[in-house]
């Protein structure tokens, strides 16, 4: 597939000073935001979209939670968070306000996903790969608790997994269960 590549820019923000630069595949756009010097093995946070909670704050996942601490690590000790645009666990986002409202009817994450015709996490991370290797980089440290991602990226070396650890609320608590218990997250 043709990846266009944007320039450099600067993005001062509230977790502090970085660049972002955007890689276009096909219909999608995604951001990384990194922060120079990047060293040998950057810590690295790949992080799907998620409106509800990166943008509105929701408190049924713990989407936000970890975005902020990814931006919040990388500000002090360097990095890049990879923003991948592939909403509710890349089924979009009408799709995801239907599993949302499944899951008011009782339905879990994974559940409300098959109910709707999808497997429980239809995410993919060729782009990842793509974008570290225009970096030039081959190692990384990877912010993470989802194993998927570590089995995914391919032609990287990940020499450590760096936990996120995020505080459960009462709106995401089973959410969070079920992240653990069904789709092996490490938490």
């Amino acid at each position: 597939m043709n990846i266009k590549i944007s320039d450099v820019a600067n993005l001062p923000s509230r977790f502090g000073d970085f660049k972002v630069k955007a890689f276009k595949e096909g219909h999608k756009e995604h951001l990384v935001i990194f922060k120079e010097p990047l060293d040998e093995t950057p810590i690295v946070r790949v992080h799907s979209e998620c409106l509800t909670g990166d943008a509105i704050g929701s408190l049924k996942c713990d989407c936000r939670d970890q975005l902020e601490f990814a931006l919040s690590t990388i500000e002090k000790e360097g990095g890049m968070v990879i923003y991948l645009r592939q909403e509710g666990r890349n089924i979009g986002l009408l799709n995801k306000i239907n599993a949302y409202a499944l899951q008011d009817k009782g339905f879990n994450t994974v559940e409300a996903n098959h109910q709707l015709g999808f497997a429980a996490d239809e995410r993919t991370y060729e782009i990842v790969t793509t974008v570290l290797e225009h970096f030039g980089i081959k190692k990384i440290r990877l912010l993470t608790n989802n194993p998927a991602k570590i089995n995914s990226l391919e032609n990287i070396e990940i020499i450590e997994r760096l936990p996120i650890i995020i505080d459960p609320n009462i709106h995401n608590e089973g959410y969070l269960q079920v992240k653990k218990d069904e789709m092996g997250h490490l938490l």
